[in-house]
């Protein structure tokens, strides 16, 4: 069965942000097999400590929490996306890739890479 992965990025800005913090994912759907493994792409600029996260929408729903990484811990993986689910912060490639393994037909929605960049300061969302 072939189905449909979507991906898009969001920024999260915070005050102290500047215009050169941004991430980019590729435009285009990801056709995968079900049962098969796939990456989806995201990658960022930052000047600041990046601190990496990746949602999930189906339908109409709210964006739901999947997992945030950053340079100094393993993150957190909310338990739902614990077992198929893996990210992995790289600071060189500026990069934080999305694996899925053993696609399941629920996994059609759409991904969002999300960055925030810490400041210290006060978040502000737009």
């Amino acid at each position: 069965i072939l189905f449909n992965l979507l991906i898009a990025d969001i920024f999260m800005f915070f005050a102290g942000s500047r215009a050169e913090d941004s991430v980019t994912q590729p435009t285009e759907d990801v056709m995968a097999v079900e049962g098969q493994s796939t990456t989806l792409s995201c990658k960022f600029t930052t000047d600041q400590t990046p601190y990496l996260f990746w949602y999930k929408q189906q339908g109409n729903s709210n964006p739901v929490f999947m997992m945030r990484r950053d340079k100094y811990s393993s993150g957190e993986t909310d338990v739902e996306f614990e077992n198929r689910f893996h990210a992995h912060l790289n600071v060189t490639t500026k990069s934080v890739p999305l694996m899925i393994q053993r696609l399941h037909l629920s996994d059609s929605a759409v991904y969002y890479c999300a960055l925030r960049p810490t400041s210290g300061q006060t978040e502000r969302r737009f």
